[in-house]
């Protein structure tokens, strides 16, 4: 059973985001979580829908990471990103599933809607707004 390979998580996320992006969201990853966790991939479409993706980069990533139903909070879709190979049948039928590489992805099972409370859909709206502008700064200006 291989083990988690962030090398392949990067590249799942990459993919991701490159498929998000090209259906109108604006994409990030590492997010912190209003409840201290931390989404692999948030996206967010010009309707305020947000999307969350969890990348599984191996079956012991899947099995020895059971903090994904605390995202389902703090999103209108959820789903789970995995390289080709990976057993899908592990992949709760609640959830959506993606699949990836580093160039892009495509939705195999939609996710199911999750109606996200407005007031922390408000705050974490302007928190992916701050990030979002603070990492492109950190860009520009790597000395900041």
């Amino acid at each position: 059973m291989a083990l988690p390979d962030p090398e392949i998580a990067l590249k799942l996320a990459r993919g991701v985001c490159r498929h998000l992006e090209a259906l109108g969201y604006g994409a990030l990853t590492e997010f912190p979580l209003g409840n201290g966790r931390r989404a692999d991939v948030i996206a967010i479409n010009d309707r305020g829908d947000t999307a969350i993706v969890e990348i599984k980069s191996s079956l012991v990533d899947f099995a020895t990471d059971q903090k994904w139903p605390e995202y389902r909070e703090f999103c209108d879709l959820f789903y789970f990103a995995v390289a080709l190979d990976f057993p899908r049948a592990v992949i709760p039928e609640s959830c959506g599933l993606i699949i990836a590489d580093e160039y892009g992805a495509e939705v195999l099972r939609p996710s199911g809607h999750l109606a996200m409370n407005g007031s922390r859909r408000k705050a974490q709206l302007l928190r992916f707004a701050v990030t979002a502008s603070q990492r492109l700064r950190r860009f520009t200006d790597p000395g900041v």
